[in-house]
């Protein structure tokens, strides 16, 4: 697991710390901009097996729960675990329903016992974890055999209009960044689970203005959280160029924001393995 403590280096993914302090500020407004996150696990749900029957799953990064209650619709049997790294996201959940247990957790190091779990459904979370290999390697070790990962993530090239347009402003980092759709395939590919799909699809949200955008990425908690980040207040001048370089990316539905989604589904071999 990558130490917290050390610095990150340039290009690195965005310390996890911050990430959960950014989300659990944002477990009051989450759900009512969460448009993209619904439609994304909504899709990634229809990409589980078809006669799966998980006796217990884990909803990981779990949220505010949205998802969390869905899967305990789906599989009203079974045991339900909400794990998510933001303490106040769960605190959140808890009262809405849906899991047994809510426990903070890492997906880089699962607070969950070997072969204990025959599901674990993670969608718009693990591209926050700088070591994927790492959430895989503990996807495999408590899942039981013949059990299923199914994950959405998001690769290079998310929000790139963003990003764009602030290049042509100042060139600093202002858009977190997220590793390549290939890192994905060949991470999925050595991790000794069976890769049973894996792809990448793009999903385009529109907006009437570019504020509407970034509010709606503060509300999510999901706003620019890189190393290397500009600090202070975005100055007037930035602001307008923003705006005005943005406008070059107008349709006639809108700005556009362009999110590019992995979703893959693995599952561990009967076999087993650790």
């Amino acid at each position: 697991m990558t130490d917290l403590s050390t610095p990150p280096l340039p290009g690195a993914l965005p310390d996890k710390r911050q990430v959960a302090a950014s989300f659990s500020r944002a477990a009051a407004s989450y759900d009512s901009v969460a448009e993209l996150q619904r439609n994304v696990g909504n899709a990634l749900l229809e990409r589980l097996p078809e006669g799966l029957q998980p006796r217990r799953w884990v909803d990981l990064g779990s949220g505010t729960g949205y998802f969390s209650r869905a899967l305990a619709g789906t599989y009203a049997d079974a045991y339900g675990v909400a794990v998510d790294i933001a303490e106040g996201m769960l605190q959140h959940a808890r009262p809405l329903g849906g899991a047994q247990a809510y426990v903070v957790g890492d997906a880089e190091r699962l607070p969950l016992a070997s072969a204990s779990v025959d599901m674990l459904f993670s969608s718009l979370a693990v591209q926050w974890c700088s070591d994927f290999a790492a959430v895989l390697g503990e996807a495999r070790r408590s899942l039981q055999p013949g059990g299923v990962m199914a994950f959405a993530s998001l690769c290079v090239g998310t929000l790139g209009e963003l990003r764009d347009s602030w290049q042509a402003v100042d060139g600093m980092v202002h858009v977190n960044r997220f590793r390549r759709f290939e890192d994905y395939q060949q991470l999925c590919g050595a991790s000794g689970l069976q890769v049973i799909s894996l792809e990448q699809v793009p999903h385009v949200l529109y907006y009437p203005d570019v504020r509407g955008l970034t509010h709606e990425l503060k509300a999510l908690g999901a706003h620019n959280l890189n190393p290397g980040r500009p600090g202070g207040l975005t100055g007037r001048a930035r602001m307008t160029g923003l705006l005005q370089a943005y406008e070059q990316f107008r349709q006639p539905q809108g700005l556009p924001a362009t999110y590019q989604v992995v979703y893959a589904v693995l599952r561990k071999p009967l076999d087993g393995g650790n």
